[in-house]
């Protein structure tokens, strides 16, 4: 739960966020494989030579790609959240004002540096929002990238919804106070190529 916004003139340099491409070598042909599945089961393809059997399990093999894509993303996010914690510990006026993890969470989803913004939109991602709340969300489930077998065909189908939810328990779960990109500039590196493969499959 948010408390009143920190509000200070101040700045505090966090740490730079690395992002660590993640891929696998069949991983773009699941989710071309994937998207095309789902436009045939819409009738916005011809596919008369694939059965629905068949094209359901392309489909669920592209989402559980996306799952684990998330993961590693979420991972990613948590670990700079930590380290942004480390400043947190070292000024009093942070510490003290309610600056908490979930604080840097929303701060990462809803407002981060307008630098990092334009990164990511030099990386053709236009909507981080959705990707960064969804990865977030799922590490607050998951210690470790979830195998297959351990999760429902509904989970994987759907995981983009039941990771917003996630996300938002993680966030309720605690008393903070929002914090702002302006107060907390950060740089972020690394390829946004799976950033960009998550935000094509769910145009589908």
């Amino acid at each position: 739960m948010a408390q009143s916004t920190f509000e200070s003139a101040r700045c505090w340099k966090l740490p730079p966020l690395i992002l660590h491409p993640f891929a696998e070598a069949s991983g773009p042909d699941r989710l071309t494989a994937s998207s095309r599945a789902s436009l045939i089961l819409q009738g916005l393809l011809p596919g008369e030579e694939f059965n629905l059997e068949e094209l359901n399990r392309w489909i669920l093999e592209g989402r559980f790609y996306e799952v684990r894509m998330l993961f590693y993303i979420g991972k990613d996010l948590n670990r700079w959240i930590g380290q942004s914690m480390e400043v947190v510990e070292r000024e009093d006026a942070l510490r003290e004002g309610g600056v908490r993890r979930e604080s840097f969470a929303a701060m990462l989803v809803e407002d981060p540096p307008s630098g990092v913004q334009e990164k990511l939109r030099s990386w053709g991602v236009s909507d981080h929002k959705a990707i960064f709340r969804r990865a977030l969300g799922l590490n607050a489930v998951f210690a470790d990238v979830p195998l297959r077998e351990m999760l429902t065909d509904e989970f994987v189908r759907h995981h983009f919804r039941y990771a917003d939810r996630m996300f938002e328990c993680r966030q309720q779960s605690a008393r903070f106070t929002p914090v702002h990109g302006e107060n907390f500039p950060f740089e972020m590196y690394a390829s946004g190529e799976y950033a960009r493969m998550l935000e094509r499959e769910w145009d589908v």
